[in-house]
């Protein structure tokens, strides 16, 4: 039997992280059976459903290593609405389904309460279908539905618990859980790896599986993923969607990387790790079941490890999007002809130790690129404090008269205009950072003026000096 798994995001919204986590999962069993991934696009939802979500979807796959050419699909839940309806009626003429026409005001009535699941009213009065008579399975009275599931054993679900639930709405439309079955029988899914959400609807689909003659998937319903109060994550609440991520200049490969933790470890306490061995060890049976929390902090501090594991030439290369402006990232403040490469070149090397999201990037070296630096008026009140002119004068005679313009020799030379002033070099370089580069902290200082060279630094000295009375 060849495994068969898939990935069935809806298109209604940015891609959420959870969904990704899941997407990989399902993409590493299958390379490890030797198996087919399948992504389903489930489209039903024609009042939410956007196409520029599913191009989302893809590119999102794409970028997290999952790519177009690697697996089947995708197929759209929408092109196989006769399916669908053909397995409804199909169950209504063996009698494994019944229809019904009680509203929920009508069962609330009935029980007494608002929280009452159905009662079963319409099992046996024989009605034919109409215009509001959904159509619900009629689940078995006595016997216990078990779930085989690789990662939560055998829950087991007494089936006279299980309502009897609507498999088709009143206008003849199949909902989700019956849309979902005949999607995975039509594509010969052997294995569900999905959401712990999903686990309360799944006896149901079982159910359905067996009442339409087929064999049940393996299923293995993976945990929840939670914020730091171990709340869901929400769309309306926490950072959630990958592009959001992708945007802000995380790695592909950090992000991977992380996303395979929530819920499962690498052998001997490692966590960063290259993606072949989470390839080979990853195993479905060892994600523990417990909600799993997205720490952002620590993917930020993940994402810095990877930043910094990057050769410069690679580091240089993919700080490119944010040096240059893409369609997706916000362009820098500086206009392209203003860029200079070899200037960056010196000093991507001490940029690439301090970031830990490419973003930073563009505010760690702006002011090598920009005719006049942006100033950080909270930095400039902090360090242009009284005696900050006269060192400036004095900074800026000094750094007239060097001979040599590098960063020894800028350092020793301001080190020795702070002692005269009674400074040590600490306090001395702050009102120079922020008359050259507009904040307090950045790239070491020096190495900075180095690449800036004479001519700019002094301007802009002077320019500060202008500025303070």
């Amino acid at each position: 039997m060849t495994v068969r798994v898939r990935f069935a995001p809806s298109p209604t919204g940015m891609f959420h992280v959870g969904g990704a986590r899941s997407a990989l999962q399902n993409w590493i069993y299958a390379q490890q059976q030797g198996g087919v991934f399948v992504l389903r696009i489930e489209d039903t939802d024609a009042a939410r459903n956007k196409p520029e979500w599913t191009e989302g979807i893809l590119a999102a796959l794409d970028w997290i290593g999952i790519e177009r050419e690697g697996y089947e699909g995708p197929y759209f839940q929408s092109h196989y609405a006769t399916e669908h309806r053909a397995a409804a009626q199909r169950l209504h003429t063996e009698g494994r389904a019944y229809y019904c026409d009680c509203t929920r005001e009508a069962v609330q009535a009935r029980s007494g309460s608002q929280y009452s699941g159905y009662d079963g009213f319409c099992r046996d009065r024989g009605l034919t279908a109409g215009t509001g008579r959904a159509l619900r399975f009629r689940t078995p009275d006595e016997g216990t539905t078990v779930v085989v599931d690789l990662i939560r054993g055998e829950p087991t679900f007494e089936n006279k618990l299980i309502e009897d639930f609507v498999i088709a709405r009143g206008d003849g439309s199949p909902v989700f859980l019956l849309a979902n079955v005949v999607d995975d029988m039509t594509m010969g899914i052997t294995h569900v790896i999905r959401a712990e959400e999903h686990l309360p609807n799944t006896p149901k689909q079982q159910l359905l599986w067996v009442a339409l003659g087929a064999q049940p998937p393996v299923w293995a319903h993976v945990p929840v993923v939670v914020n730091e109060k171990r709340q869901k994550l929400s769309k309306r609440r926490d950072k959630v969607a990958l592009e959001a991520y992708r945007d802000e200049g995380y790695l592909a490969a950090a992000m991977r990387n992380y996303l395979m933790l929530l819920g499962w470890a690498p052998s001997n306490d490692r966590e960063i790790v290259p993606w072949s061995v989470i390839e080979e060890e990853f195993r479905l049976d060892e994600v523990n079941p417990s909600p799993a929390f997205f720490d952002e902090k620590k993917l930020r501090a993940f994402n810095g490890e990877y930043i910094r594991a990057l050769t410069v030439e690679e580091f240089i290369a993919v700080c490119g999007p944010w040096l240059t402006g893409t369609a997706t990232i916000p362009p820098p403040p500086w206009q392209p002809a203003e860029f200079d490469a070899e200037a960056f070149a010196a000093v991507a090397p001490l940029a690439q130790t301090r970031i830990a999201v490419l973003s930073e990037i563009v505010p760690n070296v702006d002011f090598l690129f920009l005719a006049d630096p942006l100033i950080d008026e909270a930095a400039w009140a902090k360090a242009m404090k009284a005696g900050a002119a006269e060192l400036l004068d004095a900074a800026i005679a000094a750094y007239a008269a060097v001979t040599t313009w590098d960063a020894p020799t800028l350092k020793s030379t301001l080190e020795s205009v702070g002692t005269e002033h009674g400074l040590k070099l600490g306090k001395a370089q702050a009102p120079v950072r922020v008359a050259v580069t507009g904040r307090t902290v950045g790239l070491p200082l020096f190495e900075s003026l180095e690449v800036l060279g004479r001519e700019r630094t002094l301007a802009r000295l002077r320019a500060a000096r202008l500025r303070l009375p």
